[in-house]
């Protein structure tokens, strides 16, 4: 399917989801924010839809990366304070442990790139730092206001903030409540990519559709040793070498492991299988 996630600029009603999976370029999943007039703030059937979205690009075989974007002119606008105000839950509740959003907590063994199109304060901040790789529009900015409503960043801000940029640079965010500018947070290196104006979507499809190029067991096992080993408290662990172990025989004897060696020596581009 090529449908152009920026185009769906229908509000979620009657059988139109909140959020939905697309596949682009064979092997680009695309999951796409789309409440676009309430700026993709997430009430509970966005964070069915999207947590449900995410599932549906894990699981198929030919998605070698994801894409996470908003629909419109915003990336997503945190939670849905209408529906919080009249106490309602904005969770998926059959899935709690996706977290916010149904993205926040919800581990996917595929790469996840944020394509931070618009408006992305709070929760869409949130949801971009739960992202492996982020493109962000050279218009928009990220940042944790929560403090200044009397609330604090509980979708992980608070928690991953300080694990990608340095300590004090990330109480400032969180203590002040001021956004960080597109040039800023890539200067923290928050980001990967700044896009001009208006392609955001684009640049982020760009860098997906190289990391779909790899090996699909490789980039999957590598990823998850990063994360996994990321919190050690040392390289010299036994733990993290054990788990590097793990992937060296999961990676090493994969057919694509195979493969990969073949096509060096025959001099042609390999053809990954994801086995």
């Amino acid at each position: 399917m090529t449908t152009n996630p920026s185009a769906l600029v229908t509000d979620a009603g009657g059988e139109e989801p909140a959020a939905l999976f697309t596949r682009h370029d064979g092997h680009v999943g695309v999951v796409t924010l789309n409440r676009p007039r309430a700026l993709n703030a997430v009430n509970a059937r966005l964070s069915v839809d999207a947590g449900a979205a995410l599932e549906q690009a894990q699981a198929d075989p030919e998605v070698r990366s994801i894409v996470i974007t908003g629909a419109g002119r915003a990336f997503c606008a945190g939670a849905d304070l209408k529906e919080l105000a009249a106490g309602n839950r904005v969770d998926d509740v059959e899935h709690p442990e996706w977290g916010f959003a149904g993205i926040a907590q919800h581990w996917v063994g595929k790469p996840t790139i944020a394509a931070v199109n618009g408006f992305a304060l709070g929760g869409g901040t949130e949801i971009m730092l739960a992202c492996d790789l982020a493109v962000i529009d050279e218009t928009a900015a990220l940042g944790l206001p929560e403090v200044r409503r009397g609330l604090f960043a509980a979708a992980g801000g608070v928690i991953r903030l300080q694990r990608q940029i340095p300590m004090k640079i990330a109480l400032e965010a969180v203590l002040t409540g001021e956004p960080i500018s597109a040039a800023r947070a890539y200067e923290l290196g928050l980001v990967n990519r700044v896009a001009p104006a208006g392609t955001a979507l684009e640049l982020a499809l760009e860098l997906a559709r190289t990391v779909a190029a790899n090996a699909p067991v490789a980039v999957q096992e590598s990823k998850r040793v990063m994360h996994v080993t990321g919190s050690a408290g040392s390289d010299w662990e036994r733990e993290v070498w054990r788990i590097n172990k793990q992937a060296v025989d999961v990676v090493f004897s994969s057919e694509d492991g195979k493969e990969g060696a073949r096509a060096f020596a025959e001099k042609r581009e390999p053809k990954w299988t994801g086995r």
